[in-house]
């Protein structure tokens, strides 16, 4: 379930939302979850939807890449600490076959989305999410969620609420050292 939020009371149900959702998302300092045996990774579900441009971005066109696949929104506190890791993530290990792909859960889409990938300055491609995509992933009832994807297209490891930055690099740094 994705929460949406409506113009009566969203300052409110914003705050209730914070709380509550600081006190039941992953902390940075939990055990994070190691990756998958390669054999017991699921498919990432393809999807087709449109980045700021208006151009089609599918997931299946990052075979053969390390993907960091994040779903957040411009409203989301600990979003807004990891974005700038992924940016520095992205430019790091994209020579390597790396590459992250944001998906935008905004409401207002690209009239919040785009001023705000502007003023952060990120570096990565990002698109407009929507409730079907998040329901192919399982339902993502939280943000930020993240999954790191392996070359083969397939969930490698899922990280909900604010995780810590080594914990996607370990990630990343072991699945690009695999063939």
């Amino acid at each position: 379930m994705v929460i949406r939020l409506g113009n009566a009371g969203a300052a409110t149900a914003l705050f209730i939302l914070v709380l509550v959702g600081c006190s039941t998302s992953a902390h940075v300092g939990d055990a994070p979850e190691a990756l998958k045996p390669a054999g017991e990774r699921r498919m990432a579900p393809d999807f087709a939807l449109k980045d700021a441009d208006g151009r089609t971005v599918r997931l299946s066109d990052y075979r053969g890449k390390v993907v960091l696949l994040d779903f957040w929104a411009t409203w989301c506190g600990p979003c807004k600490i990891e974005i700038p890791w992924f940016m520095q993530m992205e430019k790091e290990y994209k020579d390597r076959g790396f590459a992250v792909l944001g998906v935008a859960m905004d409401e207002d889409g690209w009239e919040a989305v785009k001023p705000f990938l502007a003023e952060m300055r990120v570096n990565y491609r990002t698109v407009l999410g929507t409730d079907m995509v998040a329901q192919q992933f399982g339902g993502v009832d939280a943000l930020p969620t993240t999954f790191v994807i392996d070359r083969e297209g397939r969930i490698a490891s899922t990280h909900v609420g604010l995780a810590s930055k080594s914990d996607y690099e370990n990630d990343i740094q072991a699945l690009l050292a695999q063939p």
